[in-house]
């Protein structure tokens, strides 16, 4: 299979229209906490409107934004945590966008901002997503029952971590 030639970069406010399509992807809603009908002014909005506490890598394929990898930083006691959430839209599942984004995101967070735990979701039956996780160091802590309503039914989520143990971990 054709690998492309991804870019990781930051989110502009002009990828507006290729973030309105990532969350739009019938995909992308059914595995991650997206509703349906998401609009273009929010994800215009989304872009501009970034929270400090919010770090966003996006994946540049041709031009055009095709995923995101989120992680929201924690705070207080948990500022040496976060909290990770991607998106690769599914014309180009399976084509290395969400490995990229997990390298530079897991790259940034332990050795730019020194997080020593990086913590996530997902669904029990993402099985292609469990396992990219796994191949970067992610295990499943847990497992939470009726995490979030999909399609009219409560489904649940593995809650996965990846702990730098480091000096002070020990």
């Amino acid at each position: 299979m054709h690998r492309p030639i991804i870019t990781l970069r930051a989110p502009e406010p002009s990828d507006a229209e290729d973030f309105f399509a990532l969350h739009s992807a019938p995909n992308v809603m059914a595995q991650t906490q997206t509703l349906p009908h998401f609009s273009r002014a929010r994800a215009a909005a989304m872009l501009a409107n970034k929270p400090d506490a919010l770090q966003v890598i996006a994946a540049e394929v041709d031009g055009h934004l095709v995923g995101v990898c989120t992680l929201y930083l924690g705070e207080g006691r948990r500022r040496h945590a976060g909290d990770l959430g991607i998106m690769v839209r599914d014309d180009y599942a399976g084509q290395g966008i969400g490995d990229a984004l997990l390298s530079g995101m897991t790259d940034l967070a332990e050795n730019w901002l020194g997080l020593s735990r990086i913590e996530l979701d997902v669904f029990c039956d993402n099985q292609v997503a469990i396992h990219l996780y796994k191949k970067h160091g992610f295990v499943i802590e847990g497992t939470q029952r009726a995490w979030a309503l999909r399609d009219g039914t409560y489904a649940d989520a593995y809650l996965m971590a990846r702990v730098r143990v480091g000096p002070s971990h020990a």
